[in-house]
């Protein structure tokens, strides 16, 4: 089976989150996806990049790195930043924690990614970065190989 591949590197500025949404979501876009298909993709990049943005180089000028592969219906995203990385994976991903608080974030990066992509996993080392591995598989493919 025929497996296409993209990789974008960004600057970790919050300019760049929109453009990285753009990006990924024209690439998803050849496997036919529906308007709401194609909603959902863009709102968890949109949290993932802004996740490494804000919580990966606080206030550091950094790279954040999105690898998009598509095989037969499948996408797999993968946003990873080199930052400070997360302390506690599993209680970052709990709804409404948040280790910024005096950002007024909502704590909810996570749980809007699981929400919107069929798989999420996330992998972290403090002082290494985070790696985010969303997938999302779509009914409406018409094989384009």
């Amino acid at each position: 089976m025929f497996k296409n591949n993209m990789r974008l590197q960004i600057p970790s500025k919050s300019q760049n989150e929109s453009f990285a949404r753009i990006v990924v979501a024209s690439f998803a876009s050849q496997l036919d996806p529906t308007i709401e298909e194609l909603a959902d993709v863009k709102t968890a990049v949109s949290e993932a990049v802004t996740n490494a943005i804000i919580h990966g180089y606080g206030n550091d000028l950094g790279t954040i790195t999105i690898e998009c592969s598509i095989e037969g219906n499948k996408l797999e995203i993968i946003i990873e930043d080199n930052g400070r990385g997360i302390k506690d994976v599993n209680k970052a991903m709990e709804p409404l924690y948040t280790s910024s608080p005096e950002l007024e974030r909502s704590g909810m990066g996570f749980t809007v990614m699981e929400t919107f992509m069929d798989r999420l996993e996330v992998y972290s080392d403090q002082e290494n970065g985070t790696k985010i591995k969303m997938i999302k598989e779509f009914n409406s493919v018409t094989s384009k190989e």
